[in-house]
């Protein structure tokens, strides 16, 4: 009662802890979320021009156009951001130009007679590479009749038409751009000349390599040197860091090749005694195959011991490019050098209703040929789909193994009998096929041979032990220092760079592209990343074919690079051999002041060549190699002159012009303007956009979502 008592005389106090939770709750509510009332948008990925485009909204856009259509998923996030990124700069551009798309040029774009590019590109059939008008007035059709009824179609063609729209806007905005583009005669003529006019020059060079490296000395002032003659090459606008790694690769034991082979022993054992040689064959992972193979198309290992067995015997397990392989001969036979064979073609695309159809059509005609009520050749005529044979009948010339896709090939020379009907469906669709004659010239026989394989590869047990390896180093060496001495005490072991990496890389290199890759640079870019930290993670990497753990990856930060001009200590390593190259000009240069070619090439044991007709416009010149500076010198100089010591690429050189001509044929201007101007207008589709995104505002926060 004491107590009860107590909180009645203090009840202000519990009615302001009240209050205060409350509001804390409300506040906490108001400023979390993906919207909070004072503004911040925790689901904005970026702003672009103003437009904030939302992970939400870019996410939907992700799944209505790659879900279950494989390739790399970084690779197409990267293709979907730059259409995003069009999109909205386009629309503004076309917006203060006054330019659109009505609706009757949109449905054109999509169903008229100029089809937009991108219909060409996902309608194209793959047999005739024309744009598929069958199947793209079905979906006209679904569309007119609102029959369009899943919501991901509905979604997916609701983005196709943006992306129809945003390539006509930057179509049109482009064409505008070229109407601006004008050669002037100067320009034609100067263009003319530096085509036309050549120079032969005799050259002396002292290639870099005449110093050995060990003989130059670096300090952090020629690289600073360097670096303030070549900003233009170096300068950044957005940061990078680089990463440095090592890994642990993967490999099966010993014992993993051994039980694997141990297991195809067991299962070779098997494929001898098994009655139904398909359904093991498809059990184990095999492609049961009735191609029946000459000698000469087997591999030569196993060629002579295939056609030796009797029909039914095993053959390994044998090791063939890292797998364990077993070969059991099923049937052997003489194969026709060529068959003749007549056919009736019902066409269908890669949609189960129409081959549905089309088999119960081909299914029709060949009851009617079997009863009698109908002759092959003049149900072809009416029927067939195939414009090469349906006027004859369906026949077609004789054919040697191979030419026909393999369905209809393996129907013509191993499965099929001449005078039966055999439907067999293909790429085209269904076809209905009768064989008329078979030629026998060489006689040779072939043998239908199964075969099981298994590649070694490491077990469960050796990924996982390698995997506890690498978490022991990750977890004891937690500095960039601590981990190049590691690896340097570990012969197995070696240190790779990654290039300069952006925030929103997915690609490491030598280790590709992937979650792992994207995940190393999203740590590298983190709050808890700092030079010389080693990340807490180790990153695995999957063999793309037979699906294991084949990397494991340990990084640490290396370097952090500023917008703007690099620090000599962010790029020593990139510029170290230009550097020397530059040093070792200047050491070549006062080696050769005051000597003339003959000097100069007795003094470094080299010769003196003669490079001709080089021109502003040669990119290679024979023994020079690309020597854009030397040739640009040459065409300045006048007949008989030799110049001073020129820095190239390879090399110290000087030259002599031996031979100028003066009189140059002249070009047609107005043919050279036209030239100059098609190649300007040609680059428009790619720099227009580019231009636009260097000059745009753009918030990216992308990898702050993936």
């Amino acid at each position: 009662m004491a107590l009860i008592g107590k909180i009645r005389r203090n009840s202000w106090l519990l009615v302001f802890l009240l209050a205060l939770g409350l509001i804390g709750f409300i506040m906490m509510d108001m400023t979390s979320g993906q919207t909070s009332v004072f503004g911040s948008d925790a689901a904005t990925m970026a702003t672009i021009d103003g437009r904030k485009l939302s992970i939400n909204e870019f996410n939907r856009t992700e799944q209505l156009l790659y879900r279950g259509g494989g390739g790399d998923t970084y690779s197409q996030r990267e293709f979907l951001w730059n259409y995003y990124v069009d999109e909205t700069l386009m629309k503004k551009e076309a917006d203060a130009l006054g330019l659109g798309i009505s609706k009757d040029e949109l449905i054109d774009l999509q169903f008229g007679t100029n089809v937009s590019p991108i219909i060409q590109q996902r309608f194209r059939d793959p047999n005739t590479f024309q744009v598929d008008r069958a199947r793209l007035n079905e979906f006209k059709r679904q569309i007119d009749e609102n029959e369009m009824t899943d919501p991901s179609i509905r979604g997916f063609w609701a983005h196709q038409e943006k992306e129809i729209q945003t390539d006509r806007l930057k179509t049109k905005i482009g064409n505008l751009v070229s109407k601006a583009m004008y050669a002037p005669s100067w320009m034609a003529e100067m263009a003319s000349n530096d085509q036309y006019a050549t120079v032969d020059f005799a050259y002396v060079q002292v290639p870099f390599d005449a110093i050995d490296n060990s003989e130059v000395t670096l300090d952090d002032n020629d690289f600073q040197a360097y670096l303030n003659t070549n900003k233009a090459r170096y300068m950044q606008d957005e940061e990078t860091r680089r990463i440095e790694y090592t890994t642990f690769n993967v490999s099966p034991t010993a014992q993993d090749s051994a039980d694997i082979f141990k297991q195809m022993q067991e299962l070779a054992a098997d494929f001898r005694t098994i009655d139904n040689d398909t359904v093991f064959v498809e059990t184990n992972y095999g492609t049961f195959d009735h191609t029946y193979k000459k000698k000469a198309e087997l591999d030569a290992s196993i060629s002579d011991t295939i056609f030796r067995m009797p029909v039914g015997s095993v053959y390994g397990p044998y090791l063939k490019d890292g797998a364990y392989e077993i070969a059991k001969v099923l049937d052997r036979k003489i194969i026709p050098d060529s068959v003749q064979a007549r056919h009736i073609l019902i066409s269908a695309q890669n949609d189960p209703q129409q081959f549905f159809n089309a088999r119960r059509t081909i299914d029709s005609l060949k009851n009617l040929i079997e009863t009698g009520a109908e002759r092959f050749d003049s149900l072809a005529v009416k029927f067939s789909q195939d414009p090469g044979s349906g006027a004859k009948g369906g026949m077609l010339d004789y054919a040697a193994p191979g030419a026909m896709v393999k369905p209809f090939n393996d129907v013509l020379f191993y499965s099929g009998e001449p005078g039966n009907l055999y439907t067999v469906g293909s790429q085209f669709g269904v076809h209905l096929i009768e064989i008329m004659g078979r030629n026998y010239e060489s006689n040779e026989s072939g043998a239908q041979v199964q075969f099981l394989r298994e590649v070694i590869v490491p077990s469960e047990d050796t990924q996982n032990a390698l995997y506890q390896k690498a978490l022991e180093f990750t977890s004891t060496n937690k500095t960039r220092e601590s981990m190049l001495a590691a690896v340097a005490a570990d012969d197995n072991l070696e240190v790779e760079s990654s290039q300069a990496l952006k925030a929103n890389d997915f690609n490491m290199g030598t280790l590709g592209t992937g979650e792992s890759s994207r995940q190393m640079v999203r740590w590298a870019f983190g709050p808890n990343a700092s030079v010389d930290a080693v990340s807490p993670d180790v990153y695995i990497y999957q063999d793309e074919v037979n699906y294991y753990n084949n990397k494991y990856v340990i990084a640490s930060l290396k370097s952090i690079q500023p917008a703007g001009m690099p620090t000599v200590a962010g790029v020593r390593d990139d510029i170290e051999p230009q550097v020397i190259n530059m040093k070792k000009t200047d050491m070549i240069l006062a080696a050769v002041q005051g000597k003339d070619m003959n000097g100069i090439a007795s003094q470094y044991s080299t010769s003196i060549d003669t490079t001709k007709s080089a021109n502003f416009n040669s990119t290679f010149l024979a023994g020079l190699g690309n020597e854009p500076k030397v040739v640009a010198r040459a065409m300045q100089m006048a007949q008989g002159d030799t110049s001073e010591p020129i820095r190239g690429e390879n090399g110290v050189y000087v030259i002599k012009v031996v031979n100028k001509p003066k009189n140059i044929t002249p070009a047609n201007i107005a043919q050279m303007r036209q030239t100059i101007s098609q190649s300007t207008k040609a680059q428009i589709p790619i720099l227009l956009p580019q231009q636009l995104r260097e000059t745009a505002n753009v918030e990216d926060n992308r990898s702050r979502f993936y």
